[in-house]
């Protein structure tokens, strides 16, 4: 069986180095990253929206549908707006996050910034998200984005990936290093 993780990547990045292009013509990069942002936290607040974008089951037609709703609701229209309906109608919707995630890594090496992904337990809020940006930019020398998902499987602290570094400060890996510790001595 194929490695789906790198099928998925592969779609996202297609699809995401398109968007950009366009997105880039239309002299509206801000715009569109604003406008998946808004579209990546709907899909982070709703467990319904989450299974509508993973889950084989609903047709393209149906999601096109439910797209189209919530982008009409949402206010997310022209190049986004087009762009998640044409995701949808080719069945791709499942690897959207893998689309917003690569856009934003193609705006930022376009800005001259380089990306954070970065693993929370719960939501940063925007000063926490100034702070960890401008320490980051201390230890990088550039500028950073900084991507944030929330995964509260973590328990706590934070998981910062910048390249190729990764900088894992989360409880559940302190846990789980003190948990072979105390089985090494006992």
């Amino acid at each position: 069986m194929a490695d789906t993780s790198q099928l998925i990547s592969g779609v996202a990045e297609r699809y995401a180095s398109s968007l950009f292009e366009l997105a880039l013509e239309a002299g509206a990069v801000d715009a569109v990253s604003a406008d998946l942002d808004r579209f990546q936290a709907m899909i982070d607040a709703s467990a319904d929206l989450k299974r509508l974008v993973q889950s084989p089951v609903f047709s393209a037609e149906d999601q096109v549908k439910a797209v189209a709703a919530l982008c009409e609701k949402a206010g997310i229209g022209g190049l986004v707006g087009n762009f998640l309906k044409v995701v949808a109608g080719n069945r791709r919707l499942f690897a959207i996050a893998g689309m917003i995630t690569a856009f934003r890594r193609i705006a930022a090496r376009h800005r001259g910034e380089i990306t954070a992904e970065v693993t929370s337990a719960h939501a940063l809020s925007g000063g926490q998200e100034n702070e960890l940006k401008a320490a980051l930019k201390g230890v990088t020398g550039k500028d950073v984005a900084v991507s944030v998902t929330v995964d509260p499987s973590i328990l706590g602290g934070l998981i910062v990936k910048v390249g190729s570094r990764q900088i894992d400060t989360s409880l559940r890996t302190k846990l789980s290093t003190l948990k072979l510790a105390l089985k090494e001595v006992g």
